[in-house]
């Protein structure tokens, strides 16, 4: 059991895992078999010996009341986090069939969690102090432009910036945005060449007419621009309609080709969200709000030089909806996990642009806990009311949250949409969620009943995350 008495579901131990291998390796040491010593604490420890292939038997210990997430021990070589091991140790503990039994921990387990808790009040204890002295120091030489910055998404420990001249900060930030206007005024003209010479063309030219431009696009340190370059490049000749996406998108990169050139003619929020779009860097600059957040979905995104993890959070007080983001290297995992269906006792600060969705992750004051309390939802029609809302603000949004409420799946020829129970309207799945697993959990978990299902609406359809049952039960995720 968890602190709170209630143990973990599957999908919440799954939405752990680094990476589809390590959920598969998971689910085959999940039985009884390869594990012997195994037990667990209602303080939120489990551990375990598991039978190893070639190294002899691993020792595992997982503690998922620590409240900066679930952490873990094995004594196995593997490089993931967590390995398969503890996911298999917690999946077999979350079956809740005695097969996991409460009791003492033996020394190595409690030796382990012991240390590990005291490191982390040590660390605790010290970033207070540190954070204090800071405080005093920023308060002291204010006026010298001293900087104290707080940990944003990628650092949420809180530790306090190094001191830093604020006259050769703007100096390298007045040199990028001479070389972003460049690579933006260079960029228009490519747009305009290509376009003059017809669609014809687009064909002819092959991807590496728009690698070259992505590339030119990274000199000039414009990360933003350099992927959605790269985006229209794999979108020509992609399909019987590729000519109306490519001039859509095109218009878009046009669009915010020349929201960079007169940024300063733009509203404070909307310029916030021109930055951001061509890859400035932003810091978390809005007051830190506590609330119960309740971890509504967990994705994944992976392309070649990087894994982008979107943890969706809705505050159960506020009624706020925020996004945290994650990255990890190519191939590996990002490090923040925050199992979908609880709750996380915690402080967010958003980042500027438009909507203020986007949140890094400040203080934890618990682990993450069960709870029955589910998000508000909308009818389809209110959904997409809000998407044109939020495209004010940002043209460039591909999506808003949303929790649909009382809606069915229902198939629309060869693909599926979510109807409102109460007729009228609905909205259709976008494609690539018809090609997933999670469809078909979504439609078992219905069984032509209402549901609420959160996810993500945009031009290109809804795209479920999670959903929730009619009467009582888990989120169940659809990832």
């Amino acid at each position: 059991m968890t602190q709170q008495g209630v143990r973990w579901t599957a999908d919440q131990v799954l939405a752990l895992a680094p990476d589809a291998a390590s959920r598969e390796a998971a689910g085959r040491l999940a039985t009884a078999g390869p594990w012997s010593e195994v037990g667990s604490t209602d303080g939120g420890t489990v551990w375990g010996v598991c039978r190893g292939g070639g190294g002899g038997p691993y020792r595992t210990v997982v503690d998922v009341a620590d409240a900066s997430g679930p952490t873990c021990t094995c004594g196995c070589p593997s490089l993931r986090y967590p390995c398969k091991h503890a996911l298999g140790l917690l999946l077999l503990w979350a079956g809740g069939d005695g097969a996991v039994p409460e009791g003492e921990p033996p020394a190595w387990a409690e030796r382990w969690v012991t240390g590990r808790r005291e490191d982390a009040e040590a660390a605790a204890g010290t970033e207070t102090a540190e954070t204090g002295a800071a405080g005093a120091e920023a308060a002291g030489t204010e006026a010298a432009g001293t900087e104290v910055a707080a940990g944003t998404a990628g650092d949420a420990s809180g530790s306090v910036s190094r001191t830093r001249d604020p006259v050769a900060a703007r100096r390298r930030a007045e040199r990028r945005a001479e070389r972003i206007t460049a690579g933006a005024t260079e960029l228009e003209q490519r747009l305009a060449d290509l376009l003059r010479g017809g669609l014809a063309e687009v064909e002819q030219t092959g991807y590496a007419w728009w690698e070259e431009t992505a590339a030119r696009m990274v000199d000039a340190q414009a990360p933003g621009l350099a992927s959605r370059v790269r985006e229209l490049g794999s979108t020509a000749s992609s399909g019987p309609d590729w000519p109306v996406r490519l001039l859509e998108e095109c218009a878009l990169l046009h669009l915010l080709d020349q929201g960079w050139l007169r940024r300063d003619r733009l509203p404070e929020d909307l310029a916030a969200t021109v930055r951001t779009r061509v890859g400035l860097p932003a810091t978390a600059d809005g007051p830190a709000v506590r609330d119960q957040w309740l971890i509504l979905a967990q994705c994944d995104s992976v392309d070649a030089r990087l894994t982008t993890r979107r943890v969706w959070l809705y505050g159960t007080e506020t009624g706020r909806t925020a996004l945290l983001l994650s990255y990890g290297a190519a191939g590996r995992a990002p490090e923040l996990t925050l199992p979908v269906g609880l709750s996380l006792d915690a402080e967010l600060s958003t980042y500027p642009g438009g909507g203020r969705r986007r949140a890094a992750l400040g203080k934890r004051f618990a682990p993450p806990a069960p709870v029955e309390i589910r998000p508000k939802g909308v009818t389809p029609s209110q959904a997409l009311a809000r998407y044109g809302r939020a495209l004010r603000d940002d043209p460039w949004l591909e999506s808003v949250p949303v929790t649909l409420e009382q809606v069915v799946p229902v198939p629309d020829g060869d693909s599926w949409q979510l109807a409102d129970a109460s007729g009228g309207t609905a909205l259709p799945l976008t494609p690539a969620f018809g090609n997933r697993a999670g469809l078909w959990r979504l439609v078992a978990l219905s069984g032509g009943v209402p549901v609420q299902v959160f996810g993500e609406c945009g031009h290109r359809g809804f795209t479920p995350l999670t959903a929730w049952p009619a009467g009582p039960g888990q989120a169940v995720s659809l990832n």
